[in-house]
């Protein structure tokens, strides 16, 4: 679902066989999850990347079982002008099928697996 990207994030998307859906303005970055073609849902908010270390993670994470109630947490890096601020875990990995969420995020679970690596967010007017 893009939110108005303004980089290369259809391009990358479409080259790796995505369908991206345009937003609009008011929709909320859940509301189209039950379509994915995946279980999976990745959560990346619009000021959002991968670090290479959590892409790492991710590949790992890829070739292992796993059971489809669990969540996963990653740690945030922010920038705030003066440098980098860790923030705490949030839930970003998701079963669609086994978790519903009302908002932009997955719902937060202290008891969540924390992936390797974190997102990085450059905040607009960053």
């Amino acid at each position: 679902m893009d939110h108005g990207s303004r980089d290369e994030t259809l391009k990358v998307a479409h080259e790796h066989g995505a369908t991206v859906v345009i937003a609009a303005p008011d929709d909320v970055h859940s509301a189209f999850v039950r379509s994915a073609r995946n279980s999976w849902i990745l959560c990346l908010l619009p000021v959002e990347a991968l670090a290479e270390e959590l892409e790492a993670a991710l590949f790992e994470w890829s070739e292992a079982e796993h059971e489809a109630g669990q969540v996963f947490s990653v740690t945030i890096r922010e920038q705030d002008g003066a440098g980098w601020k860790v923030l705490p875990p949030e839930v970003r990995l998701a079963n669609r099928d086994q978790i519903n969420w009302p908002g932009d995020l997955p719902l937060q679970n202290p008891d969540a697996a924390v992936l390797a690596g974190h997102i990085l967010r450059i905040p607009d007017g960053e």
